[in-house]
């Protein structure tokens, strides 16, 4: 089995700052993509920020200029830093990766179950 385990999610106050950690565990072979996706109540989840292996990343529009992805091939584990924080960032946060089991094995994309983050005053 494999499994995406979220954490730092919170209570924080506009202009703060988060940092998310989501490691993966289980039997993996290898990791492509790892990304962070929020839904925030009665909206769709959508994409926050994406890397790659080779440390390629991409953005919402939204969240440019204010939130960091990066990742730690050696431990499995992404994370996102959150500064600037708004009250329109508040969401359930998901981590997400495509990975390998084995060598010969197909990719197969994985979810993490979610942290809660909260801006508000």
């Amino acid at each position: 089995q494999v499994q995406l385990v979220e954490s730092g999610g919170g209570l924080v106050q506009p202009g703060g700052s988060l940092r998310l950690s989501c490691a993966a565990s289980g039997r993996i072979f290898s990791i492509n993509a790892m990304a962070w996706y929020r839904q925030a109540p009665g909206k769709q989840r959508e994409l926050v920020a994406r890397i790659i292996t080779s440390g390629s990343t991409n953005y919402a529009d939204s969240v440019k200029g204010r939130f960091t992805i990066s990742r730690d091939n050696a431990k499995n584990t992404v994370y996102l830093q959150m500064n600037s924080l708004e009250p329109e960032d508040t969401a359930v946060y998901y981590c997400n990766a495509d990975l390998r089991r084995t060598l010969t094995a197909t990719l197969t994309n994985y979810w993490g179950q979610g942290t809660q983050v909260t801006v508000s005053s």
